[in-house]
């Protein structure tokens, strides 16, 4: 897994219909944008060093600007 400052971590719910969390990277400790990162959480407003799991995938700024349209 890699990531930028600006990608979003989303971490997909380990229970049927439970919610996911997403999170924007303020923060690398990797200059290869490897984990672990530094993020900044949309539900919650505080950030948080995290070595995300198998549940967990970055979406790229740019990939989510076009998803959003």
């Amino acid at each position: 897994m890699k990531a930028a400052v600006g990608d979003r971590l989303i971490i997909e719910s380990r229970h049927l219909d439970g919610p996911r969390r997403t999170g924007i990277i303020t923060g690398l400790h990797h200059s290869d944008g490897s984990p672990p990162y530094v993020v900044r959480w949309l539900d919650e407003k505080h950030e948080t060093l995290i070595f995300p799991g198998p549940g967990a995938h970055v979406v790229h700024g740019r990939e989510y600007g076009e998803r959003g349209r």
